[in-house]
């Protein structure tokens, strides 16, 4: 189960894997995988990294733990697959993507474009049994995500961090604000969205510091890799 990313994030966390946390981390998954419905499919798992390699990170967007529905998860935080129906966080994010931006919102709830734009859309906890949220917690996973934060963190190219909600704002102390950005809000949630999420402009304030930084803007719009492509 030790992944390979082909691409920089190989080198960036090869330590990692061979430490004793992941190591039972990874006995725990073969457990788990071989006897419950687990997401996303184990195939997956490492989707976020795949698509968005270590040096291409722009933005940083952190979940918390994948959807825990059939069919949902596709290893990226908040994304679905096609032809899924998008689940109300981020039909939430859509709407304030399309107030922020003026743009339509999109029909598809997979996130692919982003990633392939360098936004790395982080979950802090990997997998999940079937409905069974937060199944997975306090299992290893989030020694490895701090890692990962702390890793890009060191980065000298700076990174926006999108932290939606408590969970994510925990991870602040991870993050080297004299280099980087962190934009924060409530999450994005129906319980809390209109509490402080809708209205935020994430997507705006975080082109507005990569054009500052000298770096290329994500196009929002683009939710899809096939838009990119067309």
């Amino acid at each position: 189960m030790k992944p390979k990313f082909h691409n920089d994030w190989d080198t960036v966390l090869s330590e990692e894997f061979e430490k004793p946390y992941y190591q039972t981390l990874r006995k725990f998954l073969q457990s788990e995988y071989a006897t419950h419905v687990i997401y996303p499919q184990m195939q997956d798992m490492w989707t976020a990294f795949e698509l968005t390699p270590y040096h291409d990170v722009k933005v940083v967007i952190l979940g918390q733990d994948p959807y825990h529905g059939p069919d949902q998860a596709e290893g990226m935080s908040f994304s679905v697959k096609p032809g899924i129906k998008i689940p109300p966080s981020l039909r939430n994010i859509f709407k304030e993507l399309s107030s922020d931006l003026d743009v339509p919102i999109p029909s598809s709830g997979t996130l692919t474009g982003w990633a392939e734009q360098g936004v790395l859309l982080l979950n802090t906890v990997l997998t999940v049994r079937e409905s069974s949220a937060a199944s997975h917690k306090r299992q290893g996973w989030e020694l490895f995500t701090d890692e990962v934060i702390r890793k890009l963190s060191l980065r000298r190219e700076p990174i926006v961090f999108i932290l939606w909600g408590r969970h994510a704002q925990e991870k602040t102390a991870l993050i080297n604000r004299r280099r980087h950005t962190i934009i924060e809000s409530t999450h994005p949630s129906p319980f809390s969205a209109a509490r402080g999420f809708f209205g935020s402009r994430p997507f705006s304030r975080t082109n507005d510091f990569l054009r500052e930084w000298g770096s290329g803007p994500v196009d929002w719009a683009k939710t899809s890799a096939d838009q990119l492509e067309s």
